[in-house]
């Protein structure tokens, strides 16, 4: 597990959960592995990003980059060029939170070709609970037209299907039958599931092993 490519790419639609996902992701790489950066690559949304997070994951050691200029709340379309230093280099395991939608792709796709196709995974994040990918070919839809926007493929899935801290094990097991209706029309593996601890632990053995428990970081208490 997490045995993935030096630099994991996270994409998917919006809302979808992308970058609560790769906030955890961060944190369970950061157990094993010293160089660990996430580059926040959303200059779509002004809310729900990770940079919103840059304290919690500073303390634990995790490098965060988004844009030059200090400020969570600036919605300022640009991003660090400390980003393509890290892509283009060996040293650092890099996490990219990519914007939703093929529209929030869009500041990856300048990285293409900077992008060695040994060297990433492209994670495409399921939350069959949202509008637009509640079936299979509406997620196909959206991973495709964020494939052809970044010219980059996408390499594995996650089910992130949930209702925040009400989420059930029918509510995972749900988006698990989407998911792998499209893992099995696209030929791409299911990657990780991503579900709170209470869920994770009712989870049948063969999806527990591919299971990345998920702290609901960037939603305070209040939120729900």
């Amino acid at each position: 597990m997490l045995k993935d490519n030096r630099i994991r790419i996270i994409c998917g639609h919006y809302g979808s959960g992308k970058t609560e996902f790769a906030i955890n992701y961060s944190l369970a790489l950061k157990a094993s592995q010293d160089k660990v950066a996430i580059a926040d690559m959303d200059v779509v949304n002004p809310y729900f990003r990770s940079r919103e997070k840059a304290e919690i994951l500073r303390e634990q050691g995790i490098k965060v980059i988004y844009s030059s200029i200090e400020g969570t709340a600036l919605d300022i379309p640009a991003v660090s060029g400390e980003v393509e230093t890290l892509i283009v280099g060996n040293e650092w395991n890099l996490i990219l939170d990519v914007g939703g939608d093929n529209v929030g792709a869009r500041a990856l796709a300048r990285h293409s070709k900077e992008i060695r196709p040994d060297d990433y995974d492209m994670f495409f994040i399921i939350n069959a609970y949202r509008p637009e990918t509640q079936n299979a070919e509406d997620v196909i839809a959206h991973l495709q037209a964020v494939e052809k926007t970044t010219g980059i493929k996408v390499t594995g899935l996650v089910n992130n299907t949930h209702m925040m801290r009400k989420t059930t094990l029918e509510d995972v097991l749900f988006g698990q039958k989407v998911s792998e209706e499209v893992s099995k029309k696209l030929n791409l593996p299911i990657k990780y599931i991503s579900c709170i601890e209470e869920v994770e632990k009712q989870l049948p053995q063969e999806l527990k092993d591919i299971c990345i428990t998920t702290s609901l970081i960037m939603r305070e208490n209040w939120m729900s």
